[in-house]
């Protein structure tokens, strides 16, 4: 595990923790980035096949903690894009110098969740996409908004729906999240893998990211299931 990992973990002990208990006893379902009920897309991708969908919000712990619990969704695996094989190491990613955002790379089965839907849920209790560089405690490019695209349809719908989320003003800022095509995806290392799942009882996870989940099954319960899809096929431990 990276120093940086460690510091964060020891920072969110020493002061989370307490917000944490605080946060539960008032408010269940408050995360770092408030859930926003936002309308679908207005246009939406016509897949067939398992697709795939690569997103960046924030640290990948809650990302891919919130698709796990996604109906139709086949894998979540936490990972690096946007930059090269040579710094998709979490050490480097974590310096915020090498073009890489935590990302997640999410299969999918269309049949049972679109990719439009996919995206809903992206924007609407996974992250705050008027944050430029940051979500919740976490700051620099690693943590970037961002969807890459696998596909020229992706593209249009994802530009399309931040075009009709802007003018419909559901958020109080314009929305931050930059749309490319993806040039290839690394995945994380493996104690980062089925992280929110294995430890749901860290204060970080237990303040910025179970609230996500919480939120999904609320807003979305519809496309919640309860037992996640694991990478590794973990026990959890705590």
């Amino acid at each position: 595990m990276s120093r940086r990992t460690l510091s964060r973990l020891s920072l969110c002990a020493a002061t989370i923790g307490a917000l944490a208990v605080a946060a539960f006893a008032v408010a269940p379902s408050r995360a770092a980035e408030d859930a926003v009920i936002i309308p679908p897309p207005a246009t939406d991708a016509q897949e067939s096949g398992i697709k795939t969908a690569v997103l960046a919000g924030g640290c990948f712990w809650g990302v891919q903690g919130v698709f796990q619990h996604t109906a139709g969704v086949v894998s979540a695996v936490s990972g690096y894009s946007g930059g090269n094989k040579a710094t998709a190491d979490y050490s480097m990613v974590s310096t915020g110098t090498t073009g890489h955002a935590e990302s997640v790379e999410i299969k999918y089965n269309p049949q049972k969740i679109s990719y439009g839907k996919i995206l809903q849920i992206f924007f609407s209790v996974v992250h705050d996409p008027t944050q430029l560089n940051r979500q919740g405690p976490d700051t620099g490019t690693q943590y970037r908004s961002a969807i890459f695209t696998t596909s020229d349809e992706q593209k249009k719908v994802a530009d399309a729906y931040i075009a009709q989320l802007n003018a419909a003003k559901v958020y109080p800022k314009p929305i931050v999240t930059k749309v490319g095509a993806l040039q290839a995806f690394y995945r994380a290392e493996g104690y980062h893998q089925d992280y929110l799942t294995l430890h749901p009882n860290q204060p970080y996870i237990a303040y910025n990211d179970i609230p996500k989940v919480e939120n999904l099954k609320k807003i979305f319960a519809e496309n919640y299931i309860e037992k996640p899809t694991l990478v590794n096929g973990s026990k959890v431990t705590n």
